[in-house]
């Protein structure tokens, strides 16, 4: 990315309702497939953030591009394990700014091995993971409530 900032900061109040609206994209929710069972319900959003910025074992970080929050990145634990995650509002997509973001965040995150997972038809993802150094370690499926369907996902490790 040429001269645009990627950082990161604390969540602060005013992000959750830009997170939300991220949320309302039929199309970003279709390539995550696994999210809310209904991304349009703000009271449900709200208690899970509320649960979300509450636990002291999940780290958030708000994404800004120069001083435009566009997206969140974060760590929580799944299946008693390290998991990362993040979001970028679709108008974003194809800039580096996934990569730039997790790019910084991992390193405050010392805990290895680290996983990530991502539909499998996710290739954007799969590449921000692997340029990340993330591999492919194994393969899952779920349902996805955004496909209301069985979802194929891969899991990715990062040693």
């Amino acid at each position: 990315m040429d001269n645009v900032a990627v950082t990161l900061r604390d969540i602060a109040d005013g992000d959750l309702t830009i997170f939300f609206q991220h949320q309302q994209d039929p199309v970003a929710n279709h390539m995550a497939a696994f999210t809310a069972k209904d991304p349009s319900n703000w009271a449900a959003f709200q208690d899970h953030w509320s649960r979300i910025l509450a636990d002291d074992g999940i780290i958030t970080k708000a994404i800004l591009l120069d001083y435009e929050v566009v997206g969140q990145v974060g760590t929580f634990e799944l299946f008693g394990e390290r998991e990362v995650t993040y979001w970028i509002a679709r108008e974003h997509w194809n800039k580096g700014i996934a990569t730039a973001a997790l790019s910084q965040f991992l390193p405050q995150i010392p805990t290895r091995p680290l996983h990530a997972r991502a539909a499998k038809d996710n290739i954007a993802s799969r590449r921000v993971l692997e340029k990340c150094g993330f591999v492919i370690t194994g393969e899952d499926h779920g349902f996805a409530n955004a496909r209301q369907a069985e979802t194929e996902e891969f899991i990715f490790t990062l040693v």
